[in-house]
């Protein structure tokens, strides 16, 4: 059984950073593209950044310059370093994987998810 995990999350007041981890149990996350979304109450998942099977990083546009995404070759993890964040950055925060080769943006392009972990921005 293929299972995600993610870590990282908890309180952080404005303007801190958070780093959030992914590895997979399972399957390798190495395997193909991984992707970081997002879903605060109420609203529809978001997508944050993705990274290539090769390594290559995408970004929407809303996170671009302050997340960072990137591939943990040594303990088979992806990690999101998130800075600067905002009260709007509060969600619950989800990895996902695919068989893909380049990530995709939609929910629907990825075969595998995490439980999530909520990050809360508040003073």
């Amino acid at each position: 059984q293929v299972q995600l995990v993610e870590s990282g999350g908890g309180m952080v007041q404005p303007g801190g950073s958070v780093r959030l981890s992914c590895a997979g149990s399972g399957r390798s996350v190495s395997n193909g593209a991984v992707g970081w979304f997002r879903q605060a109450p109420g609203e529809e998942p978001e997508f944050l950044a993705g990274v290539s099977r090769a390594g290559v990083p995408y970004y929407a546009d809303s996170v671009k310059g302050r997340f960072t995404i990137s591939r943990e070759t040594a303990d088979d993890t992806v990690a999101l370093e998130m800075n600067s964040l905002k009260p709007e950055d509060t969600a619950v925060y989800y990895c996902a994987a695919s068989d893909r080769v380049i990530p995709g943006r939609r929910p629907v392009d990825y075969e595998y998810w995490g439980q999530g972990t909520q990050v809360t921005v508040s003073s």
